[in-house]
């Protein structure tokens, strides 16, 4: 089982010489290969409050329990009437109070009512207050009114059993709303996925120490960890897994067995002490599915699982690391929430030219400018390397393998990071 995992992973790879360029798989290729492979487990489902329910991803269809509105109610302030009996002139016959429906219309006469207030029974209309005319207790009406004007008909929002939302919604707060009103005081959501964050490398110190020469503060973890929750996740941190063969497949088993995925950022490439593939292929199957992109940044991710749990091996340098969880990795991660995870962008016009690779997926930082007119996107300097990048960056763009050159004034799509 072991060999099978490892030569897999080992196809897009020469020996001793890094990745074989002609092996390596396109981002969308990539997702393809690895359902195709991987069966993500049915989501566990859970019953919470509904106004904790923000963010969360309904797992059952929404039905409305009555007609909403449940009578007729007045669309306009104004006068409540029998249609059939304008024009003419009316006596006031008192008022409809918000939330009490008690109140009748005999004929000849007419009933100040709000917006939103219940229709009198034996009214059929209502006339708004600047066409009436009031002297004293009597409203005059000079047009003829057609019955059910100005009047919000029963069941006009919703009908009883009338499926309002279908499962596998992202939950936001008119939905939070919508359980107010239909009474749906708890609602049945997906489980959030436990993903387990683990860095790798004896150079990474906690941000809380001083970096020795040759040392870095780990900074990916942490990026990785905010992407992970905007994405609908709860996270566990763990400790960081050390160079050591022996130490590193002990760490990575234990944070996959107490997790419904992990995601290690580090090791993944082709280097002497790039630990991860061959620790993932000694999880068990399928084990590595892909190993090496098209694409820059990013080249080495690694995408595996076992058990039926997904294992994401991310590029160790933070740009790469950052771009391929949100750019590539997001689908897997939406396959755990339950809902497609969908990045917010904005058209902008290119500022300056910009060049990629022909066959190659490249994700380039942009920074949105604040020139009159259109927005404008300022390529980054794409340094994989950079921490700081992505945090200067208004988002990203993506120069597909038909892109080899953009002009400047091409209009683009910038997608912006994932809860920022």
């Amino acid at each position: 089982m072991e060999k099978r995992a490892i030569t897999h992973s080992a196809n897009a790879l020469l020996p001793g010489r890094g990745f074989d360029e002609e092996k390596l798989v396109a981002p969308r290729q990539a997702m393809v290969t690895f359902f195709s492979r991987v069966a993500v487990p049915p989501l566990q489902t859970e019953r919470v409050p509904f106004e904790l329910a923000a963010g969360r991803v309904l797992a059952e269809d929404v039905f409305a329990d009555d007609d909403y509105p449940s009578v007729g109610r007045s669309a306009m302030d104004g006068f409540a009437v029998r249609a059939a009996s304008t024009p003419g002139s009316f006596d006031i016959a008192g008022d409809v109070r918000m939330g009490f429906s008690e109140v009748s219309l005999a004929p000849g006469r007419a009933v100040r009512i709000p917006t939103g207030g219940a229709l009198p029974d034996g009214a059929d209309a209502v006339v708004p207050i600047e066409d009436a005319t009031v002297s004293g207790a009597t409203v005059r009406i000079a047009q003829r009114v057609d019955p059910r004007e100005n009047v919000i008909e029963p069941g006009a929002d919703m009908r009883r059993g009338e499926r309002i939302l279908t499962a596998g919604r992202r939950i936001g707060a008119p939905h939070v709303g919508l359980f107010a009103t239909l009474g749906a005081t708890e609602v049945t959501v997906y489980r959030q996925p436990l993903v387990g964050v683990l860095s790798s490398g004896d150079e990474i110190v906690a941000p809380s120490q001083r970096p020795r020469p040759g040392e870095v503060r780990d900074s990916n973890r942490y990026a990785i960890a905010a992407s992970l929750q905007a994405m609908g996740a709860t996270v566990a941190h763990f400790p960081t897994l050390a160079d050591e063969e022996e130490t590193f497949d002990r760490g990575l088993r234990a944070a996959l067995d107490e997790c419904d995925a992990i995601a290690v950022t580090g090791g993944s490439s082709v280097g002497e002490r790039d630990r991860l593939p061959a620790a993932v292929a000694a999880l068990g199957e399928p084990g590595v599915v892909v190993h090496g992109l098209r694409v820059k940044p990013g080249k080495p991710l690694l995408l595996g699982a076992a058990g039926g749990k997904p294992i994401l091996g991310l590029p160790g340098n933070p740009t790469s690391s950052l771009m391929m969880l949100e750019a590539v990795a997001s689908p897997i991660v939406a396959a755990l929430t339950g809902a497609p995870i969908v990045a917010s962008s904005v058209r902008a016009r290119l500022g300056e030219p910009l060049r990629s690779r022909l066959g190659w997926t490249w994700y380039v930082p942009v920074a949105l400018g604040d020139e009159p007119g259109a927005p404008v996107a300022h390529p980054l300097p794409l340094r994989s390397f950079s921490v700081s990048l992505t945090a200067r960056a208004d988002g990203y763009v993506v120069m597909d393998e038909r892109d080899d050159r953009w002009a400047a004034g091409t209009i683009v799509t910038v997608y912006r990071f994932i809860g920022s």
